[in-house]
């Protein structure tokens, strides 16, 4: 896997709360793998809610659709490049083979204007030879999962617009790089498929999907993070 940035430019991954409360042990597994890519780095456990104060230029390798957003616009020296960009452009990682299993893709919500994210996601998706099935709202025009409504309406209508965002999906499997999405796909009766699951050969499991309980479990870790 290539390395990106100049010389005087450092790297650091940011695995981000979700994938920490998801599976930590799958972040472990994608740090290794990039220090034996790409050369000894740190891993980032400052949650994006927190200026990571970067003293030096910082790249920071994100998966999380809301750190490749807060580290590249809210925070000095610092810069971001998705995971999903690196593993593109990689000829030794071990693709799986899904054999043309047909899914659809939910882009998320801070990636939205993002197309090198997009593009990326659907190049891995073609390396594991998934067919996949487009929503009409996707890309540039993808319209959020739901999980953007808590706070802001009733639980109960929250779980209304996750169902119908789920309801706009072609296939019954749906892609998903954010984890909340995974929450709201399920919550939407669509089987989510997690991307470093879908990389690694696993299942996703929905975990702690209630919106309440998860927002908690979120709200705790970055508090701590």
């Amino acid at each position: 896997m290539p390395s990106t940035p100049s010389n005087k430019t450092k790297q650091v991954f940011a695995p981000g709360c979700g994938l920490m409360l998801y599976k930590p042990e799958s972040a472990q597994r994608l740090h290794a793998l990039l220090n034996q890519s790409l050369g000894p780095m740190d891993m980032l456990m400052v949650c994006c809610h927190h200026d990571p104060q970067l003293l030096v230029k910082t790249e920071v390798i994100n998966i999380c659709p809301g750190c490749d957003k807060r580290f590249r616009n809210d925070y000095a020296n610092s810069t971001t490049v998705s995971l999903w960009e690196i593993l593109a452009q990689s000829n030794t990682f071990p693709f799986p083979d899904y054999k043309g299993q047909r899914m659809s893709i939910l882009d998320a919500c801070p990636t939205r204007d993002q197309q090198r994210v997009h593009k990326a996601v659907r190049t891995l998706l073609n390396k594991m030879n998934i067919e996949l099935a487009e929503p009409k709202h996707t890309g540039t025009k993808s319209t959020c999962c739901g999980d953007s409504f808590y706070g802001a309406i009733p639980v109960e209508q929250v779980k209304e617009q996750m169902a119908k965002r789920a309801g706009e999906m072609p296939a019954e499997d749906v892609a998903v790089y954010c984890i909340s999405c995974i929450k709201s796909m399920h919550i939407g009766g669509k089987r989510p498929r997690y991307l470093i699951d879908l990389l690694f050969g696993q299942e996703t499991l929905p975990g702690t999907f209630e919106p309440d309980q998860w927002h908690q479990e979120l709200d705790e870790y970055i508090e701590k993070h």
